[in-house]
This record gives C-alpha cells, structure tokens and sequence, in this order.
C-alpha cells in the first residue's frame, strides 16, 4: 500500500475510473450481443433498432475515451456490415 499522499489518491481515482470504463465497456458489449441475436434470429426491424442504440453506445464509449476513434468506428462499421447483410 501506497504511503504518500497523491499516490493514495491516485489509487482510489484510478479504481474508480476503472470501474466507469468497465461498465460503459458492459453496456457496448451487451448492445453489439442484442444486434447479434436479432441478426441470428433474422428479424430485420429488431436488428435496426438494436444496430441504433449499439451505435449511439460506441459513440458515446469513444467520446468518453473508453474506446479510440478507430475502434469505435471499425465496431460500427462491422455491425452495420451484418446488419445490411440480411436485406
């Protein structure tokens, strides 16, 4: 354990950015999961409306810096891939 001062606050600020960053990274893959059942189950409408909010949850992730902007958009790009896929 830490005995000076900044670097016991660099801890408790570190876990606590560790455990923001693993929840908005739940929420992204959880999202890109429900595009992918509704592509498995061949429901269109259910894959664009799933496709929607995955893509609004990569944005955020990138923009809050959980992500690169690379990865974010290559996520996307990938999803909407599958999603076009169907038609």
């Amino acid at each position: 354990m830490a005995n000076i001062k900044s670097a016991k606050k660099r801890i408790l600020v570190s876990e606590k950015r560790a455990a923001r960053n693993k929840a908005i990274r739940s929420k992204v893959k959880t999202s890109i999961k429900k595009v992918n059942a509704a592509v498995a189950a061949n429901d269109k409408e259910a894959a664009n409306a799933a496709l929607k909010v995955a893509t609004s949850e990569i944005s955020k992730a990138a923009t809050k810096g959980v992500y690169h902007k690379n990865t974010s958009s290559r996520k996307i790009s990938r999803l909407s891939q599958i999603v076009n896929k169907m038609a």
